[in-house]
């Protein structure tokens, strides 16, 4: 068992306001029996819950004018950030909690993620779920910053370069398939079912992702994302996501 446990979220810009830190420092409250520290690294403070520990973003010596493509992730793996210590579960901040999440933290893998969607041969991870050892993989983010040019050219983003980095030291390992099902893919039905069907959780989901058009409060709503995806909507997740 893992200890000095700490829960890592990433928040800048307008897309979510500190409803969504709150939300998941919430979610996960009920959802983990394990003594936790909440740390949020963001640009603004301003109405997230007290008991989360907030910093800024760590610096990154990067052109500004790039795609952002969640490169700011990377900075969660700096040798020295802010003097934290122990094991941190990266969430995205639009992820749902629906299970006790205590086995994320049952095994010694050194680093443990989502295994991507699509394209099962690749060895891609998601990102939106990830598990590591504080400081000790700085070299993802300062091989990152030695070789930008060539990442961005070789790596579509963020979570491409990450899996791969990690996987040239051999301990690239994946979280168990039903622990962390995707919204669009393993919950919604396909057309022409989406019309009718309800999105359900699959047998065995812990934390459900939610990429692509639809985002929690959206899901709830249901709708049309892309002209050619409609989605019935799920108010189940109003019992998970507060």
């Amino acid at each position: 068992m893992k200890k000095d446990i700490h829960i890592f979220c990433m928040k800048w810009g307008t897309l979510y306001g500190p409803e969504y830190v709150n939300t998941l420092y919430s979610m996960v409250k009920r959802n983990l029996t394990l003594p936790f520290t909440m740390v949020c690294f963001t640009d603004n403070t301003e109405g997230i819950d007290a008991d989360v520990k907030c910093f800024p973003i760590p610096e990154m010596e990067l052109p500004t004018n790039i795609p952002e493509r969640m490169w700011k992730k990377l900075t969660t793996f700096k040798k020295d950030l802010y003097g934290l210590h122990g094991t941190a579960l990266f969430l995205d901040l639009d992820i749902v909690i629906v299970d006790n999440i205590d086995s994320f933290f049952e095994d010694d893998n050194p680093f443990m993620i989502i295994k991507d969607y699509n394209k099962q041969w690749r060895i891609t991870g998601n990102s939106s779920v990830y598990r590591f050892e504080i400081g000790q993989h700085s070299y993802v983010y300062d091989y990152f910053i030695a070789n930008f040019d060539s990442v961005r050219q070789q790596h579509r983003n963020e979570q491409e370069y990450l899996s791969w980095a990690v996987n040239e030291k051999g301990i690239l390992k994946y979280w168990p398939t039903p622990w962390c099902p995707s919204y669009k893919y393993d919950c919604a039905s396909r057309f022409p079912l989406a019309f009718w069907k309800i999105p359900s959780i699959p047998e065995g989901a812990k934390i459900i992702i939610f990429h692509g058009e639809f985002n929690p409060h959206k899901a709830i709503k249901g709708g049309w994302g892309k002209w050619y995806r409609f989605l019935r909507p799920a108010k189940w997740i109003k019992k998970y996501w507060y």
